[in-house]
């Protein structure tokens, strides 16, 4: 039975997806400058880019970065710092059929576009002083470690039909 272009399976396996990535947010993460460092979020946009794709991916990380936010295990930044390199892994696997090019997208995606689109966020909604590459690293160190992680996952979980 398809819903919106997406199968009852594949709705599953998404929420499936959203519960791990809010369940492990307040579980593993660590302070990176002036955001926090959610490395798992970053490896849940890997896997389902590779596995789901770039729409269900960038989906995905809305929805667990808006659950963060509601459960106080977030922060604003969370959006810019999930979505982009979601979006940017799932284009990129797309393309070039490739793990490498999912983990490329998720990093580049989210350290530098999330990162950028944050300094607009801190200075004009939030009103913090804030230099425009403030969050590059920050996000940069998030998002390699949870890139690596899901590199990793990826030679042990089965590719198959969703």
């Amino acid at each position: 039975m398809k819903s919106g272009g997406f199968s009852t399976r594949k709705l599953t396996i998404m929420a499936l997806f959203v519960a791990i990535g809010t369940i492990t947010a307040h579980v593993i993460w660590f302070p990176a400058g002036p955001a926090r460092a959610y490395p798992m979020q970053h490896a849940i946009n890997v896997l389902t880019a590779v596995y789901l794709g770039p729409g269900a991916a960038g989906l995905i990380a809305l929805v667990i970065s808006a659950l963060r936010n509601m459960l106080g295990l977030g922060t604003i930044f969370a959006f810019p710092g999930s979505i982009f390199g979601a979006l940017l892994a799932g284009y990129l696997y797309r393309l070039f059929r490739k793990d490498t090019a999912a983990v490329v997208g998720e990093v580049f995606g989210t350290a530098v576009i999330g990162g950028l689109v944050s300094f607009p966020i801190a200075k004009f909604i939030l009103g913090q002083e804030a230099a425009a590459f403030a969050f590059v690293i920050p996000f940069a160190v998030s998002s390699i470690a949870g890139a690596a992680v899901a590199f990793v996952l990826l030679r042990f979980i089965p590719r198959g039909r969703i």
